[in-house]
């Protein structure tokens, strides 16, 4: 593969294809390793976007047939991963096929083939992992060789994350088990197992070093954090009572804060009393000790444990923001502090604050519909 050099990308130099007339359909939405930047797959193509200021920065349209299933950004650089989607009947990309862009080139710069469809590609400066329905290849980025396989339970939904922090790599996947995690430690060379749910998972995040991963199962009522060196469970929070699909799952960078995105049109918030020490992180103190004082962050029936069911006990989310209900949304922390990023499949794009300390509705500040012509930044 003749790669060139990877660079950042920018709004002012990276030139803009011919808009489109007609708004495309939206087939997938994912925010690439530090959130910064968003990248949306349509029926024709992609599209990156900067969150903060919220901007467009280039497009890619291959036409009708050229449409895109799945794309991920590699940071904020030239490479990016896609795979061919769309209903065209004749697919400029086929749909088993991952695609690696260089976009300073305007180009496909390598290729990587299977014989079935592929559910999930994730990046990493060193790394390129493709999730197929029942596989999961590990690729090494600068000759494409294979350097892991891993055999899963069936995985439509292509669940695979990664840790970024460059020293070590670790993946988190689903086992061979129904409710079953797995999670590969490359640096150690350990394999760790964990039972997360009884439900089949539907779910899951790393934080940035890989050292905790929440996951939520078919049911959505309960979001669970474990440890992924030892497997061990450190919190467990209520989403609801009902039952929802979890459409996505984020970590603040500090891993002080979860967000959670689910079919019931409702993003949450929930506080982690996870020690800061074992992150190797500086919390601010004030915001951590007003968070575990907040009557939201824990229900107040909590010493009657034993006497009533655990539904009483539940930690509750501290900051809630009200959606279309149905609709996709995927999640994450913005950077500016105690705010939250949510990407609509309806091309919407919110930017929201929460009160760390007193909790509730949070406070719309932005929103676009970023598939609109005429919205363009």
């Amino acid at each position: 593969m003749s790669q060139t050099p990877p660079q950042t990308l920018d709004s002012d130099e990276a030139p803009q294809t011919t808009h489109a007339t007609q708004t495309p359909s939206l087939l997938h939405l994912s925010f690439n390793q530090d959130s910064g930047c968003f990248a949306a797959a349509t029926d024709r193509g992609f599209r990156i976007y900067n969150c903060d200021p919220f901007r467009e920065i280039f497009r890619r349209d291959f036409g009708p047939g050229g449409g895109v299933g799945l794309v991920h950004m590699l940071f904020r650089c030239n490479i990016l991963a896609f795979v061919g989607g769309g209903s065209s009947p004749d697919p400029r990309y086929p749909p088993n096929k991952v695609m690696i862009w260089d976009d300073h080139l305007s180009r496909c710069i390598g290729e990587l083939s299977f014989r079935s469809e592929v559910k999930g590609v994730r990046l990493r400066r060193d790394r390129i992992v493709v999730v197929l329905a029942h596989k999961i290849f590990v690729y090494n980025f600068a000759d494409l060789k294979v350097l892991h396989q891993i055999e899963t339970i069936a995985n439509p939904k292509g669940l695979c994350d990664l840790s970024h922090v460059s020293a070590t790599m670790v993946l988190v996947c689903p086992g061979l088990q129904k409710g079953q995690v797995r999670v590969e430690h490359y640096a150690s060379k350990r394999t760790k197992f964990i039972m997360a749910h009884d439900s089949r998972i539907a779910c899951f995040a790393l934080t940035h070093d890989g050292r905790l991963l929440a996951t939520a199962s078919s049911k959505g009522t309960l979001i669970r954090l474990f440890n992924t060196l030892d497997g061990s469970l450190l919190q467990e929070v209520r989403r609801g009572a009902d039952r929802a699909e979890i459409y996505s799952l984020a970590f603040s960078p500090t891993a002080q804060w979860l967000a959670v995105s689910s079919d019931k049109g409702t993003v949450h918030v929930f506080n982690l009393k996870v020690d800061s020490g074992l992150l190797g992180h500086d919390r601010s103190h004030s915001t951590s000790e007003a968070n575990l004082a907040s009557p939201t962050a824990m229900s107040s029936l909590s010493f009657f444990k034993g006497v009533l069911p655990k539904y009483f006990s539940s930690e509750w989310s501290v900051a809630q923001f009200r959606l279309q209900e149905g609709l996709q949304y995927v999640v994450a922390f913005g950077h500016q502090k105690n705010t939250v990023v949510i990407l609509g499949m309806d091309g919407s794009f919110y930017r929201c604050q929460f009160d760390s300390a007193a909790g509730g509705e949070m406070t719309q500040l932005e929103y676009y519909n970023f598939l609109k012509a005429e919205e363009t930044f």
